[in-house]
């Protein structure tokens, strides 16, 4: 019996049972419909959970229904908190402070700008996601924020033009998976609580919510890939302990994603045993009983015509048992108390001030120990991807020029503290607020200057940023070199006396726009426009996604490419000490560029509202687990620059695989654990480990990327596994250890709705990319 009829049965709802036993007959069933998944599981503590659930049934059992009902939805703030939910003075509840977002605190002042997401996904650091979020979390508290509304892992970059899939950390689930768990872990250890974000399948911005006659988009998709791709990184963050999940604006096969049972109720609440609470993106909710009885327990921004008083009233007239307010007030109550947050958390706010003359405190929540890792954090997702004729490093050049219009401090970028504090500067000036396109080919955001983060709720407000030009005109001065630099034209004359030529371009994202091109002629014609006048140009890109290269890269005088990302306020200072060779590159592709668009398929552009969906756009996810390189090496496709891809200022050499068994590990095909907080326990039970030495043949201190792929039985060709990140002198050597889990090595059963261990030979590889496997061999299971 499957797990969506065995729900139902516990409900006593035996009419639903039948149909849940019809529709999950084969790998289609979630197209189109939503299976039910009725009633919303009751919070059960238990492990890590129990003490605060205890408290929090103690806490809740003294309230009123209509106390209950009001920490289900926010109040309207007199703080820039993006969301408030209100006190409960009588009980010393001081009321909960929600804010914006996954790479730093913004609307506010004295706090610092992170590398994005798409910037960590690049670094491929477990460290330093970790310690980016510890010191995330330590602004954010305070600040007396309780909520940090990230990180992201949904969008997971299907839609190669999404407008935010540079908040997420990479295309490929594993990746992301790793790096959120990391996230969730060093944030909640500051006792600040993360909302992990947009569960789930919020893939395009285009249609993301509805708009006059036309519904927002539906992601219809089957319940194999929702498993093995989508809903994978969400598993790691709720493993890790988020204290919180956010649901999304769009529809789930046809069902708005704050009020789809099946993924609230059904894979979040009983299959990974979530016991926090779930929030609504703001403006997402679109019922009001139905999105409670779905499994929705906070309404952002507040209850608008749906919750509060109807709320209450719905208890009283019997459409919805006070049982459910209880469990909704005791899970938001109760993750107040798992981190803490009942003892020494500054108050909701405090320095979340709503203008320059209020009354609250003004707290400066930088801490300087949290510059190195702005500093390596920004430096180590920065990847170099072409590097001829000794190019780089920089070793004191005469004279450098600098061309292109992502060189300099954005001319709005250092507003008055009123400004820092509105909405107008964090989404941008009026005509910013969209990805839009201008005649001459690019996002007008973007060529207003560099771009240290995207645009949107996942923005950044540092309060201060350099910008390249800012930090290699000091280091222009400490070594002599002469400058010139034109930042304007887009057809400048070069001097002929100058030793390299840097280029400075970007692709600019917004939040509520997908973007426009993933190319523009613009800026492939500014920098084939230097490149014919110097025999050394460095291309320097700040993306916020995929940029396509092939329009300049075989250009024989452009000889360095960087894909730069989104780095944060450090981004002048990180792009220096690589250019100078301070530092060696050592970061990779979180995604693959393609060499022409049309080589990602369908899923290059969002789905539209055309045709007979008109009224009701439809993205069908029918590639399946198809996506990035597994796409790739489907279809035989050669890519630009491959997933994991990334250059050196040295070499290294594989040697020594070995695979091997975990003595006594149980490979019976299921699990069959207890459940707990990210599904059954024994899924994280060591199979097998696989070992390889790496030795730095070259002349130059650096870090490498070593990527574990392994080729599962019926799966795709091979799947990121495992990477480690170690750090080699010349001449050095390591052994470094992947450890394969049943789930690392398991495909989903549709009809067992279980991770099944496949039986057979597994292919391992072992190397610096994902085409690029220099060593590999089989584990046997």
């Amino acid at each position: 019996m499957v797990a969506v009829k065995q729900i139902a049965l516990l409900a006593g709802l035996a009419h639903w049972a039948d149909a849940a036993e019809k529709v999950i007959t084969n790998d289609t069933h979630f197209y189109g419909q939503s299976p039910p998944v009725y009633p919303s599981p009751e919070m059960t503590g238990g492990n890590e959970w129990e003490a605060a659930y205890q408290k929090a049934k103690a806490f809740v059992g003294q309230l009123t229904l209509e106390e209950k009902v009001n920490l289900t939805a926010g109040v309207p703030p007199n703080t820039t908190c993006s969301g408030v939910i209100p006190a409960i003075e009588r009980l010393k509840f001081p009321g909960m402070c929600l804010s914006d977002a996954g790479n730093g605190l913004r609307n506010t002042d004295f706090v610092s700008g992170f590398p994005s997401g798409i910037h960590v996904g690049a670094s491929w650091s477990k460290d330093l996601a970790f310690r980016r979020a510890v010191a995330m979390g330590a602004e954010f508290r305070k600040k007396g924020v309780n909520v940090l509304l990230g990180p992201v892992v949904g969008p997971a970059g299907r839609t190669v033009r999404g407008g935010r899939n540079w908040e997420g950390f990479s295309v490929d689930p594993w990746l992301a998976g790793v790096l959120v768990s990391e996230t969730v872990s060093g944030i909640q250890e500051q006792g600040v609580i993360t909302s992990t974000k947009h569960y789930i399948l919020n893939e395009q911005e285009t249609h993301r919510m509805p708009e006059a006659n036309v519904s927002a988009v539906s992601s219809n998709i089957d319940d194999k890939t929702m498993h093995e791709y989508y809903l994978w990184p969400f598993q790691d963050a709720v493993r890790a302990g988020s204290g919180n999940i956010m649901c999304s604006y769009q529809r789930i096969n046809n069902s708005y994603g704050c009020s789809n049972s099946k993924t609230l109720n059904g894979l979040l609440k009983t299959e990974l045993g979530f016991q926090g609470f779930v929030v609504s993106d703001w403006s997402a909710q679109h019922a009001g009983v139905a999105s409670a009885e779905a499994g929705m327990d906070m309404a952002m921004p507040g209850p608008a015509e749906f919750w509060g008083e109807h709320l209450v009233e719905a208890v009283k007239n019997g459409s919805l048992p006070e049982s459910r307010i209880t469990d909704m007030a005791t899970r938001i109550i109760a993750t107040w108390y798992q981190f803490d947050q009942d003892n020494g958390i500054p108050k909701p706010g405090i320095g979340m001030p709503s203008n320059v003359l209020d009354s609250h405190e003004i707290v400066d929540a930088r801490d300087p120990a949290a510059v190195p890792v702005l500093l390596n954090g920004a430096i180590e997702g920065h990847v170099l991807v072409k590097n001829t004729k000794n190019t780089l490093p920089l070793k004191k050049p005469r004279k450098l020029s600098l061309f292109g219009y992502s060189a300099t401090t954005p001319d709005f970028f250092s507003p008055s503290r009123d400004e820092q504090l509105s909405d107008s500067w964090i989404f941008g000036k009026e005509a910013y607020n969209s990805n839009y396109l201008s005649p001459d080919g690019f996002a007008t955001f973007g060529r207003n200057g560099t771009t240290f983060g995207g645009c949107g709720s996942g923005a950044i407000t540092p309060a201060l940023a350099i910008s390249p030009f800012e930090a290699l005109k000091w280091r222009a001065a400490q070594d002599g070199t002469a400058t010139f630099n034109n930042f304007l034209s887009d057809k400048p004359d070069v001097d002929p006396t100058s030793d390299a030529c840097i280029v400075f371009g970007n692709a600019y994202a917004c939040e509520g726009n997908d973007r426009p091109a993933i190319q523009d002629d613009y800026t492939d014609d500014l920098i084939k426009a230097v490149a014919s006048q110097c025999n050394k140009t460095i291309v320097v890109l700040h993306n916020a996604g995929i940029r396509l290269v092939d329009g300049f890269v075989d250009h024989p005088n452009i000889t360095a490419v960087i894909f730069a990302h989104l780095p944060g306020q450090e981004s002048g200072p990180a792009l220096t000490s690589l250019l100078y060779g301070e530092t060696s590159p050592s970061g990779r592709l979180p995604y693959t560029v393609a060499k022409n668009d049309t080589d990602y398929g369908v899923v290059l552009d969002p789905a539209q509202a055309t045709g007979e969906f008109a009224y009701f756009p439809q993205a069908d996810f029918k590639e399946g687990v198809y996506l990035d390189y597994r796409y790739f090496d489907k279809e035989g496709i050669e890519p630009r620059y491959e997933f994991g891809f990334g250059l050196s200022y040295t070499t290294f050499a594989y040697l020594n695989l070995s695979v091997d068994h975990v003595s006594g590990a149980n490979t019976y095909p299921w699990p069959g654990g207890p459940i707990v907080s990210g599904g059954q326990t024994d899924l994280w039970d060591a199979i097998a480990t696989v070992s390889v030495d790496i030795r730095n043949t070259g002349s130059v201190a650096s870090y490498e990327v070593a990527q574990l792929y392994i080729g599962i039985p019926g799966a795709p060709a091979k799947q990121l596994r495992g990477f480690e990140k170690p750090f080699l002198r010349p001449n050095e050597s390591q052994s470094v250890t992947f450890h394969l889990t049943r789930r690392d090595l398991s495909v989903w059963s549709v009809e067992r709705q279980k991770w099944q261990l496949q039986q057979g030979t597994y292919k391992i590889y072992v190397g610096s990319s994902s085409r690029r496997l220099h060593v590999n061999g089989t584990l046997d299971i």
